[in-house]
């Protein structure tokens, strides 16, 4: 699945030309995958209780622990061609 990694690249370019704002929902799910496909499962530790949004977003990472590079990659990227349909 080695032919996913152009499409991986442009789409975190395509997403930066949203004219609208994705929801909160959506922009946890393109911020886990991102992390999983380029870093692997979530390192670190979890934040406190007051770091709401640092929490939320270890929380999304690490319910992808174990998902493959290549899956991760294909679910940002198909995240973002249904964004820019909506979202445009």
């Amino acid at each position: 699945m080695a032919e996913i990694q152009p499409a991986f690249v442009q789409a975190q370019i395509d997403v930066k030309t949203l004219t609208k704002r994705p929801s909160n929902d959506d922009m946890l799910f393109l911020y886990a995958h991102f992390k999983q496909a380029s870093e692997g499962d979530v390192q670190g530790k979890r934040p406190g209780m007051l770091d709401l949004v640092g929490r939320a977003k270890y929380d999304a990472w690490a319910k992808l622990s174990g998902l493959s590079s290549d899956k991760a990659q294909q679910a940002y990227t198909d995240k973002v061609s249904a964004l820019l349909k909506s979202h445009k």
